[in-house]
């Protein structure tokens, strides 16, 4: 690490950098807790549910293969914009929805345009903010994401609560997006400020680019790629598999979100300490005390099933599971924007974000299938496992391929 950090002022970017993303992810944070409630009010069973809940990452997966291509087409802003109107189509598919597979597409829409919203912004903080200080800046981004998954939970519940109909959750979800449109047009735009665009123009990948660079990079992407893969899987397994234990063991809608929201909070509040040591002491620092604590968290879910009274249980791991994942924060974005470089990051980061998102997307879908074929109990365990492996690769390749990783 240099001795002496560059200048770099924070209020140049703070504002349109995370507000938009932070009202973006609290509308997608307030669905998420009850997409199975909603798939099981359209006749649902519980592994149907969780395939309907796996749809959003599905789409977000998708949304990558496009998404470098899109940027550098239209640039961050407008990108941004197109996103959120994008994912107000996918809430107002929802809404209408009468039959489970209807939500599931509305799901996918949404997560499609997460995924094109999330690249702008990614490319945009990798090309801008000095390596000094990216750790920071790339866990505050996630924090925007851990801040809307507090808020949008809470928000959840008391909607529930004072209307009785969890559809009302949709309803807030659509006026988060007109805010989003409104914020990105009403904050200055950063790379007017900034005189520097995240894909300089005439640089844009065409719609095959991201497979074309998964073979230029793919050495990296074997290695580091698979071992953050793992963590990629273990974050979503989290987010569908907390609401499937609270249906499997009878807690409320309303109870259910309000958990959630809580170790929401938990995960906020560490964002900032997990960039903190990113920066100081390397990359290793968080990822395998992340991961090893994430695979903890979901086999000590699995043991809880036997447990007399198994809500204090959940409560308690859904309390860890947010540590864990907490001090990961922004790790994943940060190894791939020091993979890309400063200069027109945009078509690694699509590459590197479609790769983590291969495990974000497969990680529920196959937790649906072990839920069908052997139960949400050996789900949770198997999930957990993987986990602790995640860990040993990492452990393995950060230093092999973040040489100037200090970790």
């Amino acid at each position: 690490m240099p001795t002496a950090e560059p200048v770099f002022r924070w209020r140049a970017i703070a504002a349109p950098a995370f507000v938009p993303t932070a009202l973006f992810t609290i509308g997608e944070g307030a669905i998420m807790p009850l997409i199975p409630a909603l798939a099981g009010r359209l006749g649902a069973d519980l592994a149907g549910s969780g395939l309907v809940a796996s749809m959003l990452v599905v789409g977000v997966l998708l949304g990558d293969i496009p998404a470098g291509w899109i940027v550098g087409r239209l640039g961050e802003r407008s990108t941004m914009l197109g996103a959120s109107g994008l994912a107000a189509v996918g809430i107002l598919l929802s809404i209408a929805a009468t039959a489970p597979w209807m939500l599931a597409a509305g799901m996918l829409v949404i997560g499609f345009a997460a995924a094109v919203f999330g690249l702008a912004r990614h490319a945009l903080l990798t090309s801008v903010v000095p390596a000094a200080f990216r750790a920071r800046a790339l866990s505050t981004l996630g924090g925007t994401f851990r801040f809307g998954l507090l808020v949008g939970p809470f928000v959840a519940a008391a909607l529930v609560a004072a209307t009785g109909d969890v559809t009302s959750v949709l309803w807030f979800a659509l006026a988060m997006c007109v805010l989003v449109a409104v914020s990105i047009v009403a904050l200055p735009d950063p790379e007017r400020m900034l005189h520097h665009r995240s894909t300089p123009a005439g640089s844009a990948l065409g719609l095959g680019g991201v497979f074309r660079t998964i073979a230029a990079r793919r050495h990296v992407l074997a290695r580091l790629g698979v071992a953050a893969l793992t963590v990629a899987a273990l974050r979503s397994v989290r987010q569908v598999i907390l609401p499937l234990w609270a249906v499997s063991i009878g807690v409320g809608e309303a109870e259910t979100a309000l958990v959630i929201g809580v170790a929401g909070g938990v995960d906020f509040a560490l964002f900032w300490f997990g960039g903190w040591l990113m920066d100081r002491f390397g990359r290793l620092y968080t990822a395998v005390p992340s991961m090893i604590g994430l695979g903890l968290g979901l086999i000590g879910l699995a043991l809880s099933a036997g447990a007399a009274d198994p809500v204090p249980w959940f409560v308690a791991v859904a309390v860890w599971l947010a540590l864990a994942n907490g001090i990961g924060a922004g790790v994943l974005m940060t190894m791939g924007s020091d993979l890309a470089g400063r200069e027109n990051p945009a078509p690694f980061l699509s590459a590197w974000r479609f790769t983590m998102d291969v495990g974000s997307a497969g990680a529920p879908v196959l937790l649906s299938a072990v839920t069908a074929l052997a139960g949400l109990v050996t789900g949770a365990a198997a999930f957990g496992v993987v986990g602790l492996v995640g860990a040993v690769l990492l452990a393995r390749f950060i230093p092999r391929q973040l040489p100037r990783d200090e970790g």
